[in-house]
């Protein structure tokens, strides 16, 4: 955990600057628990089951019987360790992803170690899968060439793709995880549906993980993450939260932050993506599961977060500083509900939300003018229907879309009394047209999937047909090139749109 806070700069907002209101900028919000019961109540418009590139074949894996099984029991014996950590946490740990993530303190009692050894028994032993020495080269290039860059993609270390494969060699269930992601993203991609190499992979993961959970090594956050990429790979949308809970748990039981150190770093921010991702998909009436404000080490408040992630000094924090203003955004629009019921009980007016929303605004613009060279775009030609933004910092990719979409979804509920100056940073479309010409412009593996959310948002604003057209496209290639199911976004967009596309 760092010792001390970063000595404190005076802030430079450059861009367009809301007027100032003149209240302070609390943050109000109660301390969150997470919640553990998945509560989703958008709809789907699309079979979730279908498999990838509009096949109207079902893909079975969700539904088999092994794999739902497995599935319950990995989530439980999770919840199960990650509680009976939670009352004893401290600090955050500083593994190197070579120890545990803390010897000497989370003593768990003997009542709840004997639960985990109990939950751990009840599952039941797989088949051992036999994988072929050339069969399992083929899975790991796979993992090494195709899974890894989205893993690893704020991260310039490559630590989804160097280190944890050569952390597997001496931890089997870690190994099994890997091959398993790598198989089931090679069975969505290229529609295979008699193959059950990645169930087999996944069960054997978990049959050889349950036994080491109570030992907190970095290696078993590892699998988990690992484990929860696959799961959400082919999970229903609505279903996202409940994949994504057990890892949140986890993060918050060890104390794992932005800010740690070493391979539990890389984790957390992989996580923090994918929770992100499950905040959008609710479209407002959700958060992030891992609230912000556990993001940062435990001995900062979140007002601290800017000279947090600028006395990092590197690309990769920049562009994670993105996801974390974007969750606070997905905060803002949750809590906008309490704010307005408060204010019609009460009569109050809305200053506080005000003064949150200007706060974030100006954060925003700070972000941007804030870049360092490796996030700015080496290339913008202005093309239509969408510019053509070249980068060459994969990290500079995801995280200067999410800041469009932060930008956008702020917009929409900008607070009366605020005043924007006119410009193209106050204009949805120009942020929405820069979130497509991105993905058109940068068809970077590790920057795909957590496109297409960004796209959803941008793309309702769009009337014109070869808006539509372009966007679906876009849509359609990540689905074909990564096996993630996207589908389901081009139904919710045509239903936005009026139409139904060919």
């Amino acid at each position: 955990m760092l010792a001390s806070g970063p000595p404190k700069k005076r802030r430079r907002v450059e861009g367009p600057v809301a007027e100032v209101v003149e209240l302070p900028v609390p943050d109000t919000s109660p301390p969150r628990t997470i919640d553990w019961q998945p509560s989703c109540t958008f709809p789907l418009t699309e079979d979730p089951f279908l498999s990838p590139a509009g096949s109207s074949q079902r893909d079975g894996f969700s539904q088999d019987p092994g794999y739902l099984a497995s599935r319950e029991e990995l989530r439980e014996i999770i919840f199960s360790l990650a509680h009976s950590a939670a009352p004893t946490r401290g600090t955050s740990p500083e593994a190197d992803g070579s120890g545990d993530v803390d010897q000497t303190s989370h003593r768990r009692s003997s009542e709840s170690s004997l639960q985990l050894n109990r939950r751990a028994q009840r599952v039941q032993p797989s088949i051992q899968p036999c994988l072929s020495d050339r069969r399992r080269v083929e899975y790991l290039k796979n993992y090494a060439t195709q899974v890894a860059p989205w893993l690893d993609m704020f991260d310039s270390q490559c630590t989804f793709r160097q280190e944890l494969p050569a952390l597997a060699q001496s931890f089997p269930a870690l190994s099994y995880a890997i091959l398993a992601i790598s198989a089931r993203q090679m069975e969505r991609k290229n529609n295979i549906q008699d193959s059950f190499d990645s169930l087999e992979l996944y069960q054997e993961a978990i049959r050889l993980l349950s036994p080491r959970l109570q030992e907190r090594d970095p290696k078993i956050v590892a699998a988990c993450v690992l484990l929860c990429c696959l799961e959400m790979m082919s999970a229903r949308a609505q279903d996202w939260r409940r994949h994504l809970e057990g890892c949140a748990a986890l993060f918050d039981a060890f104390g794992i932050s932005g800010f740690s150190k070493g391979l539990v770093r890389a984790l957390f921010w992989c996580y923090a993506r994918m929770d992100l991702c499950g905040a959008l998909i609710s479209d407002g009436t959700q958060a992030t599961l891992l609230h912000p404000s556990k993001w940062i080490p435990q001995c900062y408040c979140e007002e601290d977060a800017h000279g947090l992630f600028q006395a990092s000094m590197s690309p990769d924090m920049h562009a994670n500083y993105a996801v974390y203003l974007c969750a606070k955004v997905t905060e803002l629009i949750s809590d906008r509900t309490k704010f307005v019921e408060l204010c019609e009980s009460n009569g109050c007016t809305m200053e506080v939300f005000s003064s949150r929303w200007l706060q974030q605004w100006n954060d925003l613009q700070n972000w941007l003018s804030e870049r360092p060279d490796e996030l700015l775009p080496v290339e913008t030609i202005n093309d239509k229907p969408f510019p053509q933004i070249l980068f060459v910092h994969f990290a500079a990719i995801s995280s200067n879309q999410l800041y469009h979409t932060a930008a956008i979804l702020l917009l929409k509920m900008i607070p009366k009394g605020i005043k924007l100056p006119r410009s193209p940073y106050t204009s949805l479309l120009w942020h929405a047209r820069r979130i497509c010409g991105i993905s058109l412009t940068n068809p970077h593996q590790g920057c795909l999937n957590n496109a297409i959310q960004p796209l959803w948002i941008a793309g309702r604003l769009f009337s014109h047909p070869s808006e539509h057209e372009q966007i679906t496209k876009i849509i359609r290639d990540i689905e074909i090139e990564t096996g993630w199911g996207m589908s389901w976004r081009i139904r919710d967009l045509e239903t936005a749109w009026g139409y139904r596309s060919n």
